[in-house]
């Protein structure tokens, strides 16, 4: 993967397999610090200890139409080649987190990427799943909670409708464009 809002979009689809009914999704850069951390947790399924043990290994994989699972140990080895650090937590039942940590100066720091369009398109192309996005900085922090949309909109507006969508494609990429200034 070439920028880590794929890795984040990776895992969230592992998040919607796994039945979440939430699912949250932050990117916290402290630019001072030079440390950037990206957190998914869902409420899904969750891992058995057995399966936490092995699932950052490449050949482990719960797909039964390929062998293999790149998903979680390209997200821990882009994590760690650059400067970085990688956790998971599970328990069955429960859900599931994983946190990745960055160096944001690192060469080898892959780009965020287009992280407001992998937002916008699990919001918008998952209506059965609640979806709190967050992202801060030193410059600020902004959220979209998919439960206080749907407050708002009521239940004869989908999120998905074009007007929404159009808004919420501007709105997500506006407080990006604010809380990181396109540094990552």
């Amino acid at each position: 993967m070439r920028e880590l809002a794929l890795n984040i979009l990776d895992i969230a689809e592992n998040s919607l397999a796994a039945g979440a009914k939430l699912v949250e999704i932050s990117v916290c850069a402290d630019f001072a610090a030079d440390r950037m951390k990206i957190s998914i947790r869902d409420d899904g399924k969750g891992m058995s200890a057995e399966m936490l043990k092995t699932v950052c290994d490449p050949f482990t994989t719960t797909r039964t139409t390929r062998k293999v699972g790149m998903g979680l140990p390209l997200f821990k080895y882009s994590a760690e080649s650059a400067g970085g650090s990688f956790y998971i937590e599970s328990e069955e039942g429960k859900g599931t987190l994983v946190e990745a940590g960055y160096q944001i100066g690192h060469v080898d720091r892959m780009p965020l990427g287009d992280f407001g369009g992998v937002a916008l398109q699990l919001v918008t192309m998952n209506p059965e799943t609640d979806f709190v996005i967050s992202a801060e900085s030193e410059e600020g922090k902004g959220v979209l909670d998919t439960r206080q949309m749907r407050e708002i909109l009521g239940e004869d507006i989908p999120l998905s409708a074009p007007e929404v969508r159009a808004f919420l494609k501007d709105y997500i990429q506006e407080n990006l464009t604010d809380i990181f200034g396109g540094r990552l």
